[in-house]
């Protein structure tokens, strides 16, 4: 659909695709990405990344190699899960990436305490994933109000308080939301609109979410 869309307006250069491979095995892996190549009616890619580590070793060369053929203009990694940083950051340590794609949220920040700081000393671009917890921060705050504090940095909305934390953080470059619904995509543009709360206001936003679990 994005594909068609795409082809149809025109304007592939204005954007910035991304996608992943998850196959075990070099022709499994090749064959993945040859298919999101043709239903995105692509060339090339801005980012090509390997989701959850799987077979972390075999899809990075086979991306490297893509990489200086011209097909993908960057490189990186993915996980979703806690259980996986400790192998996670190993590869960061070894590999020269572009990018890493981690969970992050109020709800989960262990990031925070390797992944982010190693990203930042390594010159490696952040994706922040599942930065609503899957609905557990939404479900957290029920319908309480905003505190009137969140003004202070542009927030006008739970999603946006939520978005603005993972923002505000010095090491992350870009946070993915899901966007089932087109009203989604709209209040999450409304996080890059206006400030991001600085380091204490994160400490005040983690304490104030913190108190509600």
């Amino acid at each position: 659909m994005v594909g068609d869309l795409v082809q149809e307006l025109g304007f592939r250069d204005d954007l910035f695709f991304a996608t992943k491979v998850r196959q075990e095995g070099r022709d499994e892996g090749l064959a993945e990405i040859d298919r999101s190549f043709e239903r995105l009616r692509t060339d090339t890619f801005e980012l090509l990344q390997v989701h959850n580590l799987v077979d972390v070793d075999t899809q990075l060369g086979t991306l490297r190699e893509m990489k200086e053929a011209g097909r993908i203009k960057y490189v990186g990694i993915t996980t979703s899960s806690a259980r996986q940083y400790e192998q996670f950051a190993a590869v960061m340590r070894r590999e020269t990436l572009d990018f890493i794609q981690v969970n992050y949220s109020l709800a989960a920040r262990q990031a925070a305490d390797e992944i982010l700081p190693l990203a930042a000393d390594r010159g490696m671009a952040v994706l922040a994933n599942v930065p609503y917890g899957r609905g557990r921060l939404f479900s957290a705050v029920g319908d309480r109000p905003l505190p009137d504090w969140a003004a202070e940095f542009g927030c006008d909305s739970w999603g946006q308080f939520f978005l603005k934390y993972i923002l505000g953080h010095p090491a992350v470059t870009c946070v993915i939301p899901g966007t089932a619904k087109a009203s989604y995509a709209l209040d999450s543009m409304g996080a890059a609109m206006g400030g991001l709360p600085d380091a204490a206001t994160r400490k005040r936003m983690e304490e104030f979410f913190d108190a509600l679990t």
